[in-house]
């Protein structure tokens, strides 16, 4: 009887020692307006706390809205370009790109093109007729899907012009759609 009892303790210990080891998860927005989930307290990450008991708690401002992180206009969406040559960063232009119904391989192949697109310099970056509204951009409901599919006009484009990598000094244009999807404004490979 008494081996019983000794199992029966080691089988409650057992089962109550993970309950006791789980620590909270505190959910947060940080500084750059990402969500952050971590173990320790938000304000000592920088961060504003996500639900009301955390916020009770510490004394945190009210949540603000989160920064709208993508291009709104299309000079927004072209000093981003320029931005992303700037930094020779090809992870921020494919982040301006509207990536639905490529597959994997294609997705990754256009990246690996946009990491060489990079290596060249950038001459001049235009959007034709850009006081002409984008084909995409004049519905009331912001969040509408938008055709992908859409023969460009001349005014939804963005034209890159780069230096030529074929060595013969010639300037190397590259078109892209602008697609208005979900309030942002995007870039879609117009080949």
């Amino acid at each position: 009887m008494r081996r019983w009892a000794t199992l029966l303790c080691l089988i409650l210990l057992a089962c109550a020692a993970p309950a006791a080891a789980q620590t909270e998860i505190h959910r947060c927005i940080g500084a750059n307006g990402g969500a952050v989930f971590t173990d320790q307290p938000c304000a000592a990450l920088q961060a504003t706390p996500v639900d009301r008991n955390a916020a009770s708690t510490q004394d945190a401002a009210p949540l603000a809205a989160p920064p709208i992180l993508c291009a709104a206009t299309p000079d927004e969406l072209r000093q981003s370009v320029i931005e992303a040559f700037a930094s020779r960063d090809a992870n921020r232009l494919a982040g301006l790109m509207l990536w639905d119904g490529y597959g994997r391989g294609a997705a990754i192949a256009d990246i690996r093109s946009l990491a060489e697109l990079m290596k060249q310099p950038l001459l001049d970056v235009d959007i034709p007729n850009v006081s002409a509204p984008a084909q995409n951009a004049s519905t009331d409901d912001p969040f509408a899907e938008a055709d992908a599919h859409d023969a460009p006009s001349a005014g939804d484009q963005l034209v890159l012009h780069t230096g030529g990598n074929d060595g013969s000094g010639n300037p190397r244009e590259l078109r892209f759609r602008i697609v208005r999807q979900a309030g942002c404004l995007w870039l879609r490979n117009a080949g």
